[in-house]
């Protein structure tokens, strides 16, 4: 594999005062076009631009970065990655972007709905570049594919394992930062646990409001939470908080309960192997081939666009089944099974608010 193309993101400071100078007149407007033209010149080149926690946070942006590697390796094109900076403005993440399409790539993929603003008003300024936004469908242009899934039909399958999983009947969903998206994890998880026991009790809670965004980044924060829904009687706990996540796992699992990853399947990233025994399964997103998908699309000539859907009818978002565990216990697998034939025929509609 190729050596993935690191691009060194600024500080908010140094972010707004080169986009002041391009305002007041640093650039031409000509220049937007060319840079418009130079974007569109290359089309060996894809980048990434990651979500709050950046690679390696185990779960989401892993997960997108999975699909870039995999394009190298079978479209032998060239990577690029951006990390996002803490507490960064709106401007941090234009002028990112706008690095990423000046420099030639082809698509530019921002990893997270907190790009959408941003990728709005970069993709006007390079008509001819195509722009991916992972679950977002508040902007729409041309050349941007809002890349988007189904969260609260896995999150259902997982609040089902859960329900069958629990001994106590309390079971916890932490949740990064309340914003509609995560809702929808909730809203899921919820209805899973509720249909398949009406009596469990399901406690929740947020690790931050926006617009603070940073609950998706603090592991110690997500591992206190974990560790009060536990203390009170909690004995399954999902969390869908990104890095914050790997927390809420670690805490779970040393208290001997059972955690449910989010994203990628958690059973199976290196960082979590000290806790793999514990963690039950994973709600997966398919941000792997959605990533590679729309950098096909660019490769073939043929960019997408528009809204493009991932659910569990094309397996864009499941249950994973790595865990040996799992896979022994027949009540909790066949009420998956079930559970996932009835949203798929539309038996059941799943909740997308709590």
């Amino acid at each position: 594999m190729r050596r993935i193309t690191r691009i060194a993101t600024v500080g908010i400071a140094s972010a707004a005062l080169a986009l002041s100078a391009t305002a007041c007149g640093g650039k031409k407007s000509s220049d937007s076009t060319a840079s418009s033209s130079e974007s569109a010149g290359s089309s060996k080149s894809a980048a990434i631009a990651y979500d709050i926690g950046g690679r390696g946070d185990q779960s989401f942006n892993d997960a997108a970065f999975a699909g870039l590697e995999k394009a190298e390796k079978d479209l032998k094109v060239k990577g690029a990655e951006a990390e996002p900076t803490e507490g960064e403005s709106e401007a941090d993440k234009v002028q990112r972007l706008t690095e990423l399409a000046r420099k030639g790539n082809n698509p530019v993929i921002g990893v997270g709905f907190a790009y959408a603003p941003a990728i709005k008003k970069v993709a006007e300024k390079f008509p001819k570049t195509t722009f991916g936004l992972i679950d977002d469908t508040s902007v729409t242009a041309p050349n941007i594919a809002n890349l988007v899934f189904n969260e609260e039909q896995g999150s259902y399958l997982a609040g089902v394992a859960a329900a069958k999983a629990s001994k106590t009947g309390t079971v916890g969903f932490i949740g990064g930062v309340e914003v509609p998206l995560i809702k929808k994890f909730e809203a899921g998880f919820t209805q899973g646990v509720k249909d398949t026991n009406p009596n469990a009790k399901v406690l929740s809670a947020y690790l931050t409001q926006p617009p603070d965004f940073s609950g998706f980044a603090k592991p110690d924060l997500g591992k206190a939470t974990a560790k009060g829904q536990l203390d009170s009687g909690a004995d399954v706990i999902y969390s869908a908080a990104g890095l914050a996540g790997s927390g809420a796992i670690e805490a779970t699992a040393n208290a001997g309960k059972w955690a449910i990853g989010v994203d990628s399947d958690q059973y199976n990233q290196a960082g979590l192997s000290k806790y793999k025994d514990k963690i039950l399964t994973s709600v997966t997103k398919d941000v792997p081939d959605a990533v590679y998908n729309l950098i096909k699309s660019v490769e073939d000539g043929k960019p997408q666009t528009g809204e493009i859907r991932y659910g569990l009818d094309k397996n864009g978002v499941g249950l994973a089944d790595s865990n040996p565990a799992y896979k022994s216990m027949a009540e909790i697998t066949a009420a998956v099974e079930k559970a996932k034939a009835d949203i798929i025929a539309k038996k059941i509609t799943v909740k997308t608010a709590p």
